[in-house]
């Protein structure tokens, strides 16, 4: 059995999620609540060194990391989550990394606390997300245009900048930020937000019980 150790409001946990519903694995979740700090668990730790989320034991192994993750799916699975030639996988990569590596790590719990707790009470968590994702998501809109952008961010198949678009666009929501001002952003989460698997991986749909 697939197992994921999951939070379920975590954006890389989320684009897991989404992969392991596109290639229909079934899996087994196990919670890891990081508001109550279990991530920094010895339990969590042994599985994750960096005390993060998601874990994913797949295939014998045990994979942390979510980019890293869908690579691998990529390539075991045939999820085709990047395309073959070199230039287009080029430019999946970098759009990918646009959202994992640089607009979702200041919405990181752990960020946006010390941020808001530093800040002598000039801001707040909500507004140090609001700057630097919607600062992010206005770049990665201008990365959209390009040819290659079809009805998702590469063409007309799900890649793995989808996957990680979504979640981020949720975490921009939850923040209120107004995606409607990115028309080729809205426009492409408003087909990712059609296909079944991706409304599966909604984090209303993995929200503790009580």
């Amino acid at each position: 059995m697939i197992r994921l150790y999951d939070y379920w409001r975590s954006s890389a946990a989320y684009r897991v999620r989404i992969a392991l519903n596109l290639l229909g694995l079934p899996y087994a979740s196990t919670p890891v609540d990081l508001v109550k700090g279990e991530q920094n668990s010895p339990e969590n730790l042994a599985r994750n060194p960096q005390g993060l989320v998601p874990t994913l034991e797949i295939d014998g192994l045990s994979l942390t990391q979510s980019v890293a993750i869908l690579e691998y799916l990529d390539e075991e699975h045939a999820a085709n989550f990047l395309p073959k030639a070199p230039a287009h996988r080029a430019r999946v990569r970098a759009l990918t990394y646009a959202i994992a590596m640089e607009i979702a790590p200041v919405g990181n719990l752990s960020v946006r606390t010390y941020a808001a707790q530093h800040s002598c009470g000039q801001m707040t968590a909500e507004v140090w997300q609001q700057h630097f994702i919607g600062k992010g998501l206005a770049a990665f809109e201008r990365m959209l245009n390009h040819p290659s952008t079809g009805r998702f961010c590469h063409g007309a198949q799900v890649t793995m900048p989808d996957i990680c678009l979504v979640p981020q666009v949720y975490n921009a929501e939850r923040v209120g930020i107004d995606i409607s001002g990115f028309p080729r952003i809205h426009a492409i989460t408003a087909h990712l937000n059609d296909i079944p698997a991706l409304k599966a991986a909604h984090p209303d749909n993995h929200k503790p019980k009580g």
